[in-house]
């Protein structure tokens, strides 16, 4: 049956007619969804495959837009400043997933901004819902001083690949995938993916081959897990058709009804890696040949370029070069592989750039390089192919489009979700945290901005969106409800880290509120530098102290007082206004809510020690301190519907009863307390008990939301 297109006469005509297609479809079923004649649930799923996603605040959308392996062109780069300003709020936003964002969007506008978008080679197709998402690639591929070899052309075969690919469709949830140049550096953080994909050559009958260690299973969200090796080579031209195989397998057996459990990572973990890599081997076995495999990856292959403006040269720094520009030079500026030319880093706070600063970049860049801009996952901007002898003038140009700041890579290069300025899952400031800290990075804190051996990262709630897991210091926004007054807080994680591809996870260790972030971050960092030992990192020294000694020492920045003592605690980063207004409290339940919260701190504290069991490899221990934590949770929210201890209830049926069955809890975490009832500890290994821990993080959360709005 032909589509049927709204009257949008001639205007679009030059569009390849199947991008035409597509758009009127999203038009029509606009418009069909408006007039009460399409079901919003089926139209949810359907504009989020367009990257339409809603915001916190009522009739604006978030328009996601889909930049694969982050790479612009000048063209685009002004064709996506003119629609921030027409469209949107003037401000485009890099996320870290190397996308672009818009805000404030309506969405009856969506039509022609896809169309216009067209004009220019961008699509907003799959940038969100259950379908395979923006893949990403390191942004110094083709320039890196250590990479195997460059990616780019492999992960742009495979994001085109998948594209709108029917088998692509039909999953229970978001897929990701990630291609490194190189496997020690943090490149492209492969490992946190549910495909990773990281360079590799091996010699085969005397040649050398180009080809990939595989990843699979990984992910962050509310319970990150780390991906698990599937080869140590893969020849690149079997990464197609293992995708489309991996996406089969998925589709077939992946949750579809718990979303909140279907990511593959719990695919995975719920067959087991091995009997999950036999299902992938018959998918293999059967699935039929597509010419298309080695057609697509040929057609990248002999179609990439990228290539330099200008021949190489070198830098001559004058005698009179400000203090600013050695800086910046030091900081922002890193060699190329290729002799003569340097790579610029484009620092942008928030990860925002203004529609007139992009627009104007995008001419700067045509002066000295071609068309050689991507986006990197810590939002910024890489400009790279500059002839050496360009970048003081090039740095010049940055100035006056007040973009030269210095700080790319280093501690002040906070990464930070959108938190509640406009995700409806949002409960603390992260963007607010990441502002106030950008502010004293610059004044108060200085002495912290330059260093380039720590990473902050933070998140508005505990889905990771701002990828907290990986960073050094980790944040992610939470409450606590003090009497009748809640305050913002952030959970403290520690053990994280973005290199070796984002080998390991951090966990938390302390709830500090949202106002007494910044001292919490400065005092972790200096006990670091008058602490560590030679060559130590981060990580290492947090594991030497312990999370118990880390604790202490953040403890001072806790919620401990109340409301009228302190009320500046009560109010988020940069939104002075309480954060929550006082609720109604009955004449009879002021000790039961006491009561709750000293219950709702207990099970912090057990949780807290499982993890320290978890740090002495006391795996048993630690699954058992963290379900000991969520039965002290749930008494806590029973005692709030005046069960008491003593009355010897069972605290699983009436949790069930009271929270679960009524839909007031969540209903993945509490099937995850549930499951962990049923589950004997005896010989639990590493994961599972880390994976109970965090389980058991999130449900005593929940408990406190759940306390929170009662």
């Amino acid at each position: 049956m032909a589509t049927v297109r709204p009257a949008v006469g001639d205007r679009w005509a030059h569009l390849p007619a199947d991008t035409r297609d597509e758009i009127d479809v999203f038009e029509t079923e606009l418009r069909r969804v408006q007039a009460g004649q399409m079901p919003e649930r089926v139209f949810l799923e359907f504009r989020l495959r367009h990257g339409v996603y809603g915001q916190r605040q009522d009739g604006v959308q978030m328009q996601r837009i889909k930049i694969p392996m982050g790479v612009l062109t000048t063209d685009q780069m002004i064709g996506l400043a003119n629609l921030s300003e027409e469209y949107a709020v003037g401000v485009a936003h890099i996320t870290t997933r190397q996308d672009v964002q818009y805000h404030y969007v309506n969405i009856n506008d969506t039509p022609n901004m896809f169309r216009r978008l067209a004009e220019v080679g961008i699509t907003t197709k799959e940038a969100c819902g259950n379908v395979v998402r923006n893949v990403t690639a390191c942004p110094q591929a083709g320039v890196c001083t250590d990479e195997t070899f460059d990616v780019t052309p492999y992960a742009r075969a495979m994001a085109y690949f998948l594209l709108r690919h029917p088998d692509a469709q039909n999953f229970g949830r978001k897929f990701k995938i990630a291609y490194s140049g190189c496997e020690d550096n943090a490149c492209g953080l492969a490992r946190m993916h549910d495909i990773g994909a990281i360079a590799k050559v091996k010699p085969i009958d005397g040649k050398p081959v180009r080809g990939f260690q595989v990843y699979l299973g990984g992910g962050l969200g509310a319970l990150p897990f780390q991906a698990k090796l599937y080869s140590d080579f893969l020849p690149a031209d079997e990464m197609l058709p293992l995708a489309q195989a991996i996406a089969r397998v998925f589709a077939r057996l992946g949750e579809k009804q718990n979303r909140a459990k279907a990511r593959m990572k719990f695919l995975i973990a719920s067959l087991g890696f091995e009997q999950f890599q036999r299902e992938l081997a018959d998918e293999l076995e059967k699935l039929p040949h597509d010419p298309e495999w080695q057609a697509r990856m040929d057609r990248e292959l002999a179609g990439y370029s990228d290539q330099p403006l200008k021949d190489p040269s070198e830098l001559q720094i004058p005698a009179d070069a400000s203090p600013e520009l050695l800086r910046w030079l030091d900081v922002n500026v890193r060699p190329q592989a290729q002799q003569g030319y340097s790579m610029v880093e484009i620092f942008l706070p928030l990860g925002d750039i203004s529609s007139d600063q992009l627009r104007a970049l995008a001419h700067l860049c045509r002066r000295y390089v071609k068309d050689t801009i991507r986006t990197t996952v810590e939002q910024n901007l890489l400009i790279r192919w500059v002839s050496n002898a360009d970048l003081i003038e090039f740095y010049s140009g940055l100035r006056e489009l007040k973009l030269a700041d210095i700080g790319a890579g280093r501690m002040s290069d906070v990464t930070a979700c959108p938190g509640t300025d406009s995700c409806k899952l949002g409960i603390a400031s992260s963007r607010g945290l990441a502002a106030v800290l950008h502010e004293k990075f610059q004044n108060g804190l200085s002495r912290l901005a330059d260093r380039d051996d720590l990473k902050i990262k933070i998140s508005g709630c505990f889905n990771s969106c701002g990828q907290h897991h990986i960073a050094d210091i980790g944040l992610f926004g939470s409450v606590q409800r003090k009497g009748n007054h809640s305050a913002p807080v952030f959970q403290v994680t520690v053990g994280g880290t973005m290199q070796k591809n984002a080998a390991s996870y951090g966990l938390t260790v302390s709830k500090v509120a949202a106002k007494n972030a910044p001292d919490a971050i400065a005092k972790l960092t200096d006990l670091y530098s008058a602490q560590k030992q030679d060559g130590e990192s981060f990580n290492d020294f947090a594991e030497r102290l312990g999370r118990l000694r880390l604790k202490e020492e953040l403890d001072e920045f806790a919620v401990k007082t109340t409301f009228e003592q302190t009320p500046e605690l009560y109010e988020d980063n940069r939104q002075p206004w309480e954060y929550k207004k006082s609720l109604g409290v009955g004449e009879c339940a002021g000790e039961v809510i006491d009561q709750a919260e000293f219950m709702l701190e207990d099970a912090d504290r057990l949780n807290f020690e499982a993890t320290l069991a978890l740090d002495a490899g006391k795996w048993e221990d630690a699954a058992a301190k963290s379900f000991e934590a969520s039965m002290k949770a749930s008494d806590g929210l029973l005692s709030t519907r005046g069960l008491l201890l003593s009355d010897n209830y069972d605290t699983l049926s009436q949790f069930r009863q009271h929270f679960y069955d009524t839909g007031q809890f969540l209903k993945p975490f509490a099937e995850n307390f549930f499951r962990a009832a049923e589950e004997p500890v005896d010989g639990i290994d590493a994961d599972r008990a880390r994976q109970r821990v965090e389980e058991t993080t999130l449900f005593i959360e929940q408990a406190q939301t759940v306390y929170t709005r009662s």
